[in-house]
């Protein structure tokens, strides 16, 4: 059980900390070839977010909310992402921390344990800081983490965490390094902060449906989901939902100033939360690459085939994504269709210049394919399609890019731009 524990532990850390600097990139991954050179990309053509199934052009914003949007959403639901339950009808919250004054008085700590069922075997803990000086409901950035709570912040008034091991087997929770969440910077910026573990969702491994949500959820007699039925992501974007579900009780918070955010497969996660649940106000999506808002049929770095892998991330997905592994111009979207079911909201891509196995190069030209959809409402995106070199902060449009000089992950700098990005668009 410990050896699974910290294996990993040190995967996710090499993930998210190491990859920050350059490194070689992965020649072959699960016995699949990698390409990293531009011009053996080859050519490709992407599905018009603006021309409906029926053929006809949009051409206005009602157009594209009744008749497009939910044709794209139909989209990933079936194929990439999986169709979800909507709200348990057994859910309910236990605010076990109504209010503790923490770093040195200038924010205000809540702890929520929101039960998923009727039973209380399905459950997840919300942390929440706000700002202790706010006159009005505050605005709030929303964290799906690898982490549990007591790992996340530095605030030891934290509900001690349990991880999962891969022996399906919560463990408690060890710190082995800093927590990386700046509270203290948003709550001097007026934005409240709270954060949800991933694990408490769903664990992240293959056989981690035994014992997440999902599980729950299965027809009768069935082990693993229908084809079009939820993968992993989709279980944790919908746990986001739930988090949102208790957000929009708590009068200290504005509903209708809610972000969210996270990183890798919690980019992707973050991404279909805001595009699935549109009561999220603003989306800072973090190196989400395939699968997230890279171009799927660009091939660079990872590709469908890579990540839906028997050995690899097939369970984040629905079955049906698996599919198209060696058919990929033959699905109907792409990642600039997800990118544009986040319209018009402001949207944030953030990527890393040397993060080349999840292709900032693609996220950027999904964004460029993207921003018509914007532009039906009036909001800009990239403007230009020269990408922009790492550090440059130009394109913080509604429709953003932002690449810092650094592999897979998020920096430190990183947050101030998303701080600068919030108080832009959720004034």
């Amino acid at each position: 059980m410990k050896r699974y524990y910290i294996i990993g532990c040190l995967l996710t850390l090499i993930q998210l900390h190491t990859y920050g600097q350059a490194q070689t990139p992965p020649a072959v991954v699960a016995g699949i070839p990698v390409n990293y050179d531009e011009q053996q990309v080859g050519a490709y053509s992407l599905p018009d977010p603006l021309t409906a199934q029926d053929g006809t052009k949009v051409t206005d914003t009602d157009a594209w909310l009744h008749k497009r949007r939910p044709e794209i959403v139909k989209m990933f639901e079936a194929l990439q992402f999986g169709k979800a339950p909507g709200k348990p009808a057994g859910m309910r919250f236990e605010v076990f921390d109504k209010g503790t004054p923490v770093f040195g008085g200038a924010a205000i700590r809540k702890q929520v344990t929101i039960y998923l069922s009727k039973d209380t075997l399905h459950k997840m803990d919300l942390l929440i800081y706000l700002p202790a000086k706010a006159v009005k409901p505050s605005p709030l950035l929303l964290q799906v983490s690898f982490f549990p709570n007591s790992l996340a912040v530095e605030d030891p008034g934290v509900k001690p965490g349990f991880m999962w091991d891969k022996t399906g087997h919560k463990v408690p929770a060890v710190k082995t390094r800093p927590a990386t969440l700046p509270v203290e910077r948003f709550i001097a910026n007026g934005i409240g902060i709270a954060t949800v573990y991933y694990g408490d969702i769903e664990p992240d491994f293959k056989e981690g449906i035994r014992y997440g949500i999902r599980g729950l959820y299965l027809k009768p007699g069935a082990e693993q989901p229908a084809d079009d039925e939820w993968g992993a992501i989709s279980a944790w974007a919908w746990g986001l939902s739930r988090a949102m579900d208790y957000l929009q009780t708590d009068r200290s918070v504005d509903d209708r100033r809610i972000a969210v955010t996270g990183a890798s497969r919690l980019g992707k996660t973050a991404l279909w939360t805001g595009a699935h649940d549109t009561r999220f106000a603003l989306v800072i999506a973090s190196i989400s690459g395939e699968g997230g808002a890279a171009l799927s049929r660009r091939n660079y770095g990872e590709t469908v085939k890579h990540i839906t892998d028997t050995s690899r991330y097939f369970y984040q997905f629905a079955p049906n994504y698996h599919g198209y592994s060696d058919k990929v111009s033959s699905l109907p979207m792409d990642g600039h269709m997800l990118i544009s079911l986040v319209a018009p909201r402001p949207l944030l891509l953030q990527t890393g210049n040397t993060d080349y196995w999840s292709d900032p190069k693609g996220e950027f030209l999904a964004a460029v394919a993207a921003e018509p959809v914007y532009r039906l409402f009036g909001k800009q995106g990239p403007g230009t399609d020269v990408m922009p070199a790492a550090g440059d902060t130009s394109l913080l449009h509604p429709l953003g890019y932002y690449m810092h000089a650094g592999g897979h992950a998020v920096l430190p700098g990183d947050y101030d731009v998303f701080i600068t990005f919030i108080h832009k668009y959720m004034k």
